[in-house]
């Protein structure tokens, strides 16, 4: 039998925090607005929204649940999608309908209590999902829980063309060049990264299917779109992700 991990909580300020047993972070929520992403990376895990449109039948798969920041975002902001959540630790998943306000399952929402990188390996899952947000923490939090070339290719293959992951990584740590030199290869070089967050978080963002041509400009109009929609920072999304990325300056090519 598999020993999970404790999970416990904290508040300050009227921020509640998911910890699994140590003081660090796994996850956040403001009190008052459940349904807001709270913490700035957890914010960009939704960058997928920027270069594809939601529509009727589309499927986002998360690997990690977390407080269920993403999943409840998704399930208010987002009602054209459905979102499959892969969480191994059966205790988050009820700390994150208890203690964080996540809906139960319904048709635009399922909870699977599997393995992420065995969900990446299965066959039906193959092209099913336009966009797939990682963020696979343990205890330690000593870089990512899944890191190989193996799971990245998982991640790759579950994608529809197009489609967008989103990946968190820890950007001052051993783990940070490992895991991106693996998107890298699963993912052909189609990789932009989001600058550092202040809590030296860095987002990566690749992508399967056609190459991407876009001026800034539009992708920008696209931002303001969502921040008036949703509330999300987009227009901060994409200075930074221009700047940070070489040979993106100009236009938007990936």
């Amino acid at each position: 039998m598999m020993l999970m991990e404790p999970v416990t909580f904290s508040e300050s300020g009227g921020v509640r925090y998911l910890h699994f047993g140590t003081e660090l972070i796994q996850g956040a929520m403001r009190i008052r607005d459940p349904d807001e992403i709270y913490l700035e990376y957890n914010q960009q895990m939704m960058a997928w929204l920027l270069f594809l449109e939601t529509k009727p039948g589309m499927k986002v798969a998360e690997l990690g649940l977390g407080t269920g920041a993403l999943a409840k975002f998704q399930h208010r902001h987002c009602p054209a999608v459905k979102t499959t959540v892969v969480e191994l630790n059966p205790a988050v998943i009820v700390a994150a309908r208890s203690m964080f306000f996540m809906a139960n399952d319904d048709r635009r929402l399922e909870t699977l209590q599997a393995d992420a990188k065995t969900f990446v390996q299965l066959n039906r899952y193959k092209n099913q999902f336009d966009a797939v947000q990682v963020d696979l923490y343990d205890a330690i939090c000593d870089g990512p829980a899944a890191s190989s070339l193996e799971f990245y290719q998982g991640c790759f293959d579950i994608l529809n063309s197009p489609g967008v992951m989103t990946v968190n990584l820890f950007s001052r740590h051993q783990s940070f060049d490992i895991n991106l030199q693996n998107i890298c290869e699963a993912f052909d070089d189609r990789v932009l990264l989001f600058p550092e967050s202040h809590d030296c978080n860095v987002v990566a963002i690749a992508f399967k299917g056609p190459q991407l041509e876009a001026e800034w400009q539009d992708v920008s109009k696209r931002a303001k779109l969502i921040m008036e929609k949703t509330g999300l920072p987009t227009n901060k999304w994409v200075t930074g992700i221009s700047r940070e990325n070489a040979r993106q300056e100009n236009k938007l090519s990936i």
